[in-house]
């Protein structure tokens, strides 16, 4: 067995994720939106002239353009012109069944939601720091391991622990963990930052700043 000491440092919520996007999707955007001579713009002006371009479209055939660049490979044109409308009313980024997809619809939807100021949903992610000592040989790096561990000191009533409860053992399959666990950086073996939607983990599941887990 082994023995996990977690000391939570921070949590935060977020509408945006600050590596999502570059200056170089936003120059193929702008040319996906046909934006004239996209490959001239400075890039420090991209994003701006992006806005202005996605503006000029309805927001359903806007939501189109950017999920077609963004998740073309995963989606076909059926369930992007779906999404594309859900998208306007729901947060398809925590309801679609593909949960190995909520990431990108995230991102997807949080450009969108600041694009058109307001007209789509606001869909949040939370990041939270903290660090862990690891009393054993389980590798606590791998998404996996970490979620089943760091599920321990949710509240009883968080989303992950009631979905996915015959999950959290160490032996058991749970291949949708590195999906709800968007981004988990380490700067060094004890110190981690993890990035989940606010779906899996409210500020409110954490009313522990440090606590013992075990696998």
């Amino acid at each position: 067995m082994t023995t996990l000491q977690f000391q939570l440092n921070d949590a935060k919520l977020t509408n945006e994720l600050t590596s999502a996007w570059t200056n170089k999707d936003y120059i193929a955007l702008l040319e996906q939106f046909d934006f004239p001579d996209a490959n001239t713009i400075k890039a420090e002006n991209a994003l701006e002239y992006l806005k202005m371009a996605i503006e000029e479209e309805e927001p359903n055939a806007a939501a189109a353009i950017v999920l077609e660049y963004r998740l073309g490979e995963e989606l076909n044109s059926g369930q992007i012109d779906q999404i594309s409308n859900d998208m306007l009313v729901d947060k398809v980024c925590e309801e679609y069944p593909e949960i190995n997809l909520h990431e990108q619809l995230f991102n997807v939807n949080q450009l969108l939601y600041k694009a058109y100021n307001g007209k789509f949903p606001n869909a949040q992610a939370i990041i939270i720091s903290g660090e862990v000592k690891n009393e054993g040989e389980i590798d606590i790096k791998d998404p996996t391991n970490f979620l089943k561990a760091f599920a321990q000191g949710l509240d009883e009533g968080n989303l992950i622990k009631r979905l996915f409860s015959d999950k959290l053992n160490l032996e058991a399959d749970f291949p949708t963990a590195p999906y709800i666990v968007w981004q988990l950086d380490w700067e060094d073996d004890h110190k981690f930052q993890m990035i989940t939607s606010e779906y899996w983990i409210n500020t409110s599941d954490l009313n522990q700043s440090s606590f013992e887990a075990s696998l």
